[in-house]
C-alpha cells in the first residue's frame, strides 16, 4: 500500500478504479429504485460518494474525492443524454459541463502527486476536529459537496429530460459558463506560473491582480449560468436555481473564508486584501 501510494502513476489507476467503481455503484443504485428520477439520482449519488467515503479511509486520504466534483456532473448528464433526441439547450448544456470538467479535471491531474498528498483544508480540519475527524469527514468533506453539485447540475439533467428548448438568454448564459469555465483555466495557469517562481507573498498578476480569488468567480458563476439558462427556457422551474445559490453560500462561507485565513498569516496580507476585491473587480461605492 505504501509503495502503491508513493508512486505517482500508480496512484493515478487508484483512483481511476476507484471512480469506476463508484460510477458502478451509483449507476446500479440508481436502475435498482423506482423512485422520481431526481430522488433516485439523490440517493444514487448519495451511495456513490459513500463507496469513495469508503475507499478514502482504505487509502487514508480524503482527497480522493477531489476529482469527484469535476466527474460527477459530465457522468450524470451523459448518462440522462443517451438515447434522448437532444434539442440545442441539451446540447449547448453537455458542452458547457464537459469543457468545465475536463478543464477541472486536467488541474487536478496536474496538481496532483500521489496518494500521500492530502488537501491542506482536510489535513487542517483531521488536526482541529481530532476524534470527530471521520463524521467532518464524512458529512462536510464528502457528502455536503456532492449535495451541492447535485442541485447544481439537476437544471441542466431537467432541461435534457423534458427536452427543452433554447432561447436567446439560454444561449448567453451558457456562454457565460463556457467564459467562467474559461477564466478558471486562465486563472489556475497563472497560479501555476506564480507557484514556479513565488515572485511575491501574493499573486499579484493577471486575474489574481483584480481578484483574490477568481478560480471560486469562476466556479460560482458556471453554475449561475447552467441554471440560468434553463430557467430562461422555462421560467416555472425557477426553484432549480437553489444549487447555484448554495454553491455561491459555499464558496462565500467556507472556501473563501478558510483561504483568507491561511492567507492571513503572511506579512501584507492587510494591504493585499485592501487593495485586492474578494471576487468581483469593482471599485468599492463611496
Amino acid at each position: 500500500m505504501e509503495k502503491l501510494k508513493q508512486n505517482r502513476a500508480a496512484s493515478f489507476v487508484a483512483v481511476a478504479v476507484v471512480y469506476l467503481i463508484a460510477a458502478v455503484v451509483g449507476i446500479t443504485t440508481y436502475n435498482a429504485l423506482s423512485f422520481s428520477w431526481w430522488l433516485s439520482l439523490l440517493i444514487a449519488d448519495a451511495v456513490a460518494t459513500a463507496a469513495t467515503f469508503a475507499f478514502s479511509l482504505i487509502f487514508k486520504n480524503a482527497s480522493v474525492y477531489d476529482p469527484y466534483w469535476s466527474v460527477q456532473p459530465p457522468v450524470i448528464l451523459a448518462a440522462f443524454a443517451i438515447g434522448k433526441d437532444l434539442t440545442l439547450l441539451g446540447v449547448l448544456l453537455l458542452v458547457a459541463v464537459s469543457f468545465w470538467a475536463i478543464r477541472l479535471t486536467a488541474n487536478w491531474a496536474y496538481t496532483f502527486a500521489n496518494l500521500f498528498h492530502q488537501d491542506w483544508r482536510y489535513t487542517m480540519l483531521n488536526e482541529k476536529t481530532g476524534v470527530f475527524y471521520p463524521v467532518i469527514n464524512f458529512v462536510g468533506i464528502h457528502m455536503v459537496p456532492t449535495l451541492v453539485v447535485y442541485g447544481c447540475i439537476l437544471p441542466a439533467v431537467y432541461a435534457i429530460r423534458e427536452g427543452l428548448s433554447a432561447n436567446i438568454a439560454s444561449v448567453l448564459f451558457l456562454c457565460l459558463s463556457l467564459g467562467a469555465a474559461v477564466m478558471q483555466g486562465i486563472a489556475d495557469i497563472q497560479m501555476h506560473k506564480y507557484r514556479k517562481t513565488r515572485n511575491g507573498a501574493f499573486i499579484r498578476v493577471g486575474l489574481w491582480k483584480h481578484s483574490r480569488h477568481p478560480n471560486y468567480l469562476g466556479e460560482i458563476l458556471m453554475w449561475w449560468g447552467v441554471a440560468l439558462s434553463v430557467v430562461c427556457s422555462e421560467t416555472s422551474v425557477w426553484y432549480l436555481a437553489a444549487g447555484a445559490a448554495a454553491n455561491t453560500l459555499l464558496f462565500l462561507v467556507v472556501s473563501i473564508p478558510m483561504a483568507d485565513k491561511r492567507q492571513s498569516r503572511k506579512n501584507g496580507f492587510s494591504d493585499y486584501k485592501a487593495q485586492t476585491r474578494m471576487l468581483l473587480p469593482l471599485k468599492r461605492l463611496r
